[in-house]
């Protein structure tokens, strides 16, 4: 597909860098010295929201300075108006989350509608406590909840069509090394 490569070639070319890679290395080991803090004594079950948080917990689970056991799940939402709120499990997790305090690692809230099912999906099945982390927190006022915030945030940017460090333009451009914002959009 000759096309989708130009075309991709063409978005990050236009786009804006607005968090360079240096940045979202110091943010990530801010998030790991803070949730190091606050989960070293509680055998965390991490789970890793797939595809997004996949780069994010690959370079966070290293700095993790204490055992972690570390799992994955994937889940979309349904875009319908009428429920937006439900999940499509792609996969669950299988890991026992009862007693458990559970940290759920994703790159971006954004609205929140995924990761707060998921976080009710995990308190529904028996987690103790539910926590969330995320590289990006995108600035705007259409959270699921009022006042919604993630746990542990590395970077609030603003609110514009995201991609790299783990979020997808068309499916591409997880892999650009910063955070960029498609020219337009």
């Amino acid at each position: 597909m000759p096309d989708t490569v130009a075309e991709m070639n063409q978005v990050m070319a236009e786009a804006d860098c607005l968090v360079d890679e240096q940045q979202v290395q110091t943010a990530i080991s801010n998030l790991a010295d803070d949730i190091t803090g606050r989960l070293k004594d509680s055998n965390p079950l991490l789970l890793c929201v797939m595809n997004g948080g996949l780069i994010l917990t690959g370079q966070l689970l290293p700095r993790l300075k204490f055992p972690v056991q570390a799992e994955y799940l994937h889940a979309t939402r349904y875009r319908q108006e009428t429920t937006g709120g439900i999940l499509e499990w792609k996969l669950q997790p299988e890991a026992d989350m009862k007693d458990r305090v559970v940290l759920i690692v994703d790159d971006i809230l954004d609205e929140g509608t995924t990761l707060c099912a998921i976080a009710d999906y995990c308190l529904a099945h028996g987690a103790k406590e539910v926590l969330t982390a995320v590289l990006v927190d995108k600035q705007h006022d259409r959270k699921a909840r009022p006042d919604l915030k993630a746990d542990f945030t590395g970077l609030d940017v603003e609110d514009r069509f995201l991609f790299g460090f783990g979020m997808d333009y068309k499916g591409y451009w997880r892999n650009a090394p910063g955070i960029y914002a498609v020219k337009g959009l």
